[in-house]
């Protein structure tokens, strides 16, 4: 049996927690031209296995299936590389990451939205998880 890797967030649920809670926070001070939004992170490791299992080509039409029509007024992608820690090894893992930043629309189905993409990644990659920061900020295009 393969072990399939992505960042693990250690404690996901306060992490998950903490990030429903920041971006419940108002932000003061939002001045200008500047608007209150929420704005999504997301952390998406390539590795499947011991070896790069999401190419460029696979992602490319990943963003295009699964995360261009969801949130089709933008995003930014950044090529990274994150490390997480095997809960049953306990070994430092390493490998390339994307992350993705999405200044979400305000809709009432944002969350919705997100958690499908999380969903498509795991299951098209078999993936474990995805990291996901959602945060609060004053933002202007």
């Amino acid at each position: 049996m393969r072990i399939v890797r992505v960042l693990v967030l250690a404690a996901a649920l306060p992490c998950a927690a903490a990030a429903v809670a920041a971006a419940q926070t108002p932000i003061s001070g939002c001045h200008g031209v500047l608007k209150r939004r929420d704005v999504a992170e997301l952390l998406f490791g390539r590795d499947v296995g011991r070896r790069l299992g999401v190419g460029e080509a696979a992602w490319r039409g990943f963003v295009a299936r699964e995360i261009t029509p969801r949130f089709p007024d933008g995003l930014t992608v950044t090529d990274a590389f994150g490390q997480w820690r095997d809960p049953v090894s306990g070994r430092i893992v390493r490998e390339p990451s994307k992350r993705v930043e999405i200044v979400l629309p305000g809709r009432a189905d944002d969350n919705a939205r997100l958690d499908a993409v999380v969903s498509a990644y795991k299951r098209q990659f078999r993936q474990r998880s995805v990291g996901l920061i959602v945060q609060a900020a004053c933002v202007s295009f």
